[in-house]
């Protein structure tokens, strides 16, 4: 099993495995060069996001700046709007439905690490230096016409169902249901979305 396989099955996995590293390299290129294009530009904006992520439908706006781990673990529905300074920590499939609007700052994460210093890191080398940090992961999905307000962190595992709405600064810990708007942190469900 190859380090991304391990990754994308939620094993701990190597961060430095030179296939990994060429991804995750590639991908923070290519947003670089989407967070520098002219703001008009919308041909080059789509041919990068295009090579970036692993998928998306019609009508997609992420304004800049916007940051990934590796771009092709993301995938949008259709009418998908991201705005500025947001973070998908793609280590594992972010997939988020049609109609989503993803308020500025929004960081979605599917990596975390072992609480152990010595399972993360592993024995030190001779020089005291340690290889990369062992990571895990797990999946995020966001349902269809979900509006995450700005701030929110949206943590590794979570489902988010249809018609939900999360408030703004939320920790996202545990799935939240269709229909629910829900806020805080931890996020709780605080009352039907009708």
């Amino acid at each position: 099993m190859t380090e991304r396989e391990k990754m994308l099955a939620g094993q701990l996995y190597d961060c430095g495995d030179a296939e990994l590293l060429a991804q995750w390299h590639k991908a923070k290129d290519l947003a670089r060069n989407y967070n520098m294009i002219n703001s008009a530009d919308q041909k080059e904006k789509e041919k990068i996001l295009n090579e970036l992520l692993g998928g998306k439908g019609k009508n997609l706006w992420i304004t800049a700046p916007f940051f990934v781990d590796y771009g092709n673990n993301i995938y949008f529905g259709n009418n998908c709007e991201v705005n500025m300074n947001c973070t998908f920590l793609d280590d594992n499939i972010i997939r988020i439905g049609d109609n989503a609007l993803i308020a500025p700052n929004v960081q979605i994460y599917t990596a975390f690490h072992p609480t152990k210093a010595i399972e993360r890191f592993g024995e030190p080398k001779e020089d005291g230096s340690f290889e990369f940090c062992k990571t895990q992961t797990a999946p995020v999905t966001i349902g269809n016409n979900v509006w995450i307000g700005g701030g929110a962190i949206i943590m590794p595992g979570v489902t988010i169902g249809d018609n939900v709405v999360i408030g703004a600064g939320s920790v996202v810990t545990r799935d939240i249901p269709d229909n629910f708007i829900a806020y805080g942190n931890p996020c709780r469900v605080m009352r039907e979305n009708k």
